[in-house]
């Protein structure tokens, strides 16, 4: 084969290969500007830093989807276990024995006026057990007094989408 034509097919391979670099590095780009607007996306729907501490915390002091409650010892360890009796004994709390979902779905729920005038709150219907401080312990070794029914609550809801964050009464 004469030189002038393998220096033909040597330039026509480096550009087919350099065309495929060029197709490559526009593939790649794309896909990272469709994770980068999905992530962006998905930064829009994540709650606030204090919003999600505020949700957090209700979660611990007040979500027990697998707990059927219902008798001090329930109370006693659940308080413990949850960190509400370290420096001082809460004098009452109450344990929700629902999934979050079936409790976040109080927050779509008509709003209502909470105890502090804010109108944030919301109402719904579950199963619950109330734990009351006897009066008589003190921390960290608190002792309550439980009490189990399916009742109204109110929880009071922030942010988009709505998170429960405090639970009112």
């Amino acid at each position: 084969m004469p030189a002038s034509h393998l220096s033909f097919f040597c330039s026509l391979r480096f550009r087919v290969g350099i065309s495929k670099v060029v197709m490559a590095l526009q593939r790649t780009r794309s896909l990272l500007l469709l994770l980068l607007l999905t992530l962006l996306g998905l930064g829009l729907v994540q709650p606030s830093y204090g919003q999600d501490r505020m949700y957090q915390r209700f979660l611990r002091q007040h979500v027990d989807p697998e707990g059927t409650g219902g008798n001090d010892t329930y109370c006693n360890l659940m308080m413990q276990r949850r960190k509400m009796t370290t420096r001082q004994c809460k004098r009452f709390n109450t344990f929700v024995h629902e999934d979050i979902w079936n409790i976040r779905s109080i927050c779509s729920t008509t709003n209502i006026q909470c105890k502090n005038g804010k109108m944030n709150c919301h109402e719904g219907v579950v199963k619950v057990t109330d734990c009351r401080e006897t009066g008589s312990s003190r921390a960290p070794n608190c002792r309550y007094r439980a009490s189990a029914s399916t009742r109204h609550v109110v929880i009071a809801c922030e942010g988009d989408p709505q998170l429960p964050v405090h639970f009112d009464r």
